[in-house]
């Protein structure tokens, strides 16, 4: 039971960290809207995610000694990475970055961050329950 919990919440981390990264990165892009050659930079990180998981819950699920585990290793989690897009440009000064575009992604990012928090907050609260028999 606690692995569960521990992978629930080691997945969280991640996630709330490539929030936290993309906030800044997306940050950094609005700031150089004006600058020219800036090319935008993005936060690589949910496919990279979603494959990770999918192995980790494939090699817990598991029970016949048999076949080799596949992924249940919680520390394979991928980091987010920041990657630049280098390979468009919007304006003829060679920026690449849409403020409208990106104000969007902001929003967007800010309304993920705020779930992921949420769901941190259950977390912790469903293991002091445990903790507390209950009780509160």
């Amino acid at each position: 039971m606690l692995n569960k919990i521990e992978g629930k919440t080691a997945v969280l981390e991640k996630a709330l960290d490539a929030a936290w990264m993309r906030n800044e990165v997306i940050s950094n892009n609005i700031a150089n809207v004006n600058t020219p050659g800036f090319k935008k930079s993005f936060v690589s990180f949910e496919d990279q995610m979603a494959s990770a998981v999918s192995m980790f819950q494939i090699g817990s699920t598991q029970k016949d000694s048999k076949f080799l585990p596949i992924g249940n290793d919680i520390r394979s989690i991928p980091a987010p990475e920041v990657m630049q897009m280098s390979f468009t440009s919007v304006r003829k000064d060679g920026n690449n970055v849409d403020v409208d575009v990106e104000m969007a992604e902001l929003a967007k990012n800010t309304i993920k961050y705020n779930a992921l928090i949420s769901q941190i907050s259950r977390q912790f609260n469903s293991i002091k329950t445990a903790i507390n028999e209950g009780r509160r």
